[in-house]
């Protein structure tokens, strides 16, 4: 349609310079080029919008091809390519110095080794044997930001934690202390996060070995397992009790418990009789027989009055009798 259009112009052209003198010759050989290479240009596909010179000439209104609408979407990505350069651009905060600004990012790094740490401990459980380290790195860093202050006592506490509606920082830190206190972590290692505790090493000891047993004799016939591994199994089941009691058990002592005990009895068809089981079945068959006891005691007795009773009763009523008798006579 735009090509058709130019032709028009172009012919109309043409014969209004005929009706020209030939002074303006040269004109009118200049605007005729000007006129075919327009209409070259607008055949092979190209912008248009670029010649407004001669749409204006002819006062017709052309419609952009497709390279155009290519040309505007390419503007509006250059737009937001310059919009995030402009927004890269703006100053930082300048109220977080230098000092908090290094504790941000030392507090950033150990936050990550605890996630990466974390999440592969998830199963089988052991993050308080795996991340108590990584965990105690970031609770130190945490209190230099909330409690400590730096060179010239200055605090950061305000600045990092406190200074927006979100506050990112607390977030995170609670989100992960969390987590450790509900795993108990605490009763399995040492203060300052330093160790595991001296209990959580001999229960893991005693665990590993059952473990091995389990391993050990598993090719073998179940019976044969169960009464190889029956004393290390105990062992541990009095540790593990034990432990308990005292609350010396977290999350990686518990579950490792329970899986030891889904293993033994689930898939080895193992049981070991308690020894707390034996007064509860010796109770258990003295009330049941206690009725029975009761009534036979109870007929016993009766039938020894019977005969202590009416006998002698009979024969000290017949003499009686016959003393009176003689007594009347």
């Amino acid at each position: 349609m735009v090509v058709r259009k130019e032709s028009k112009t172009v012919s109309g052209i043409r014969r209004l310079t005929m009706s020209f003198p030939k002074s303006v010759s040269v004109f009118t050989f200049s605007l005729t080029l000007i006129s075919n290479i327009y209409v070259a240009v607008c055949s092979d596909g190209l912008n248009p919008t670029d010649f407004a010179a001669a749409d204006k000439l002819e006062g017709i209104s052309l419609n952009p091809p497709a390279a155009a609408s290519n040309s505007t979407a390419f503007k509006v990505n250059t737009d937001s390519v310059l919009a995030l350069n402009l927004l890269s651009l703006l100053p930082e905060d300048q109220e977080i110095s230098v000092y908090c600004r290094n504790l941000l990012g030392i507090f950033g790094q150990r936050y990550v080794a605890s996630i990466d740490c974390f999440v592969p401990a998830a199963r089988p459980v052991k993050v308080c044997q795996n991340c108590f380290s990584a965990y105690g790195s970031l609770g130190d860093i945490y209190v230099n930001i909330s409690d400590k202050t730096g060179p010239g006592n200055e605090s950061c506490k305000e600045i990092l934690l406190h200074s927006d509606r979100l506050m990112l920082l607390d977030l995170l830190y609670n989100s992960l202390s969390d987590i450790w206190t509900q795993s108990n972590c605490d009763r399995c290692i040492t203060t300052g996060y330093r160790s595991l505790t001296n209990d959580t090493l001999v229960f893991l000891a005693t665990l590993n070995q059952t473990l091995t047993c389990f391993e050990k004799n598993q090719q073998d016939n179940q019976t044969e397992l169960c009464k190889s591994c029956k004393g290390i199994y105990g062992e541990l089941n009095k540790l593990y009790n034990r432990l308990d009691k005292s609350q010396a058990v977290c999350i990686d002592m518990e579950d490792s418990m329970n899986t030891t005990h889904r293993l033994w009895s689930t898939s080895f068809n193992c049981s070991v009789p308690r020894a707390e089981t034996v007064p509860v079945i010796a109770v258990s068959s003295f009330m049941l027989f206690l009725p029975v006891i009761f009534y036979l005691s109870s007929f016993l007795h009766s039938e020894q009055k019977k005969r202590k009773l009416i006998h002698p009763k009979r024969a000290k009523s017949y003499n009686t009798l016959m003393n009176i008798q003689d007594k009347l006579s």
